[in-house]
């Protein structure tokens, strides 16, 4: 079962009754539980990439523990982007806010924004695995590597909001999948 059939499914009987009665009201619903279930989703990408920000802070702390000075400005850089995704989900913008928005998205379009924000989700677990991956290696040959691994992952994963973004403005193709 989905967010947004769990938040249908919790509608209490007044308003199930003024769907009924009043036209145009239970679209108009729709979208508003729409836009609840992808603003609930988008929250829970936000704490929980707050966690992977913990871990990534924790891996400059072993890089400096390790003596790898020259791999600070990569960590660094990761960071920022992830901070910068963080941000930038957390005030990600509904695609629907009412009848008077100046960019109005279709019910299939709403879905698809969901889907997106869905995807999003998939970068947490990419991100910590790549974190994890960088604290384990950190005295290896191949260090520099997998902290590049990190920060190219934060990098798309602000390149794929940036799709999101250009979803809701109509400059990008809805009905593709977005990049993973």
């Amino acid at each position: 079962m989905t967010l947004l059939d769990r938040i249908k499914e919790s509608m209490f009987g007044l308003e199930r009754g003024i769907s009924d009665v009043v036209p145009g009201y239970k679209g108009y619903k729709q979208k508003e539980l729409r836009r609840e279930a992808d603003k609930l989703l988008r929250e829970t990408i936000v704490e929980r990439m707050r966690t992977v920000k913990t871990h990534l802070d924790s891996l400059g702390q072993d890089l400096i523990a390790a003596g790898k000075y020259d791999l600070l400005d990569e960590a660094g850089s990761a960071a920022t982007q992830l901070q910068t995704f963080i941000d930038r989900v957390r005030t990600a913008s509904y695609g629907y806010g009412g009848l008077f928005d100046a960019v109005r998205v279709k019910e299939d379009d709403l879905d698809r924004l969901y889907q997106f924000d869905a995807t999003l989700l998939d970068y947490v677990e990419r991100i910590e695995n790549a974190i994890s991956s960088a604290r384990e290696g950190i005295e290896g040959e191949d260090a520099k590597s997998r902290l590049l691994l990190v920060r190219d992952l934060t990098r798309e994963a602000n390149t794929t909001l940036d799709q999101r973004q250009e979803t809701i403005e109509g400059t990008y193709d809805v009905g593709t999948t977005p990049s993973l």
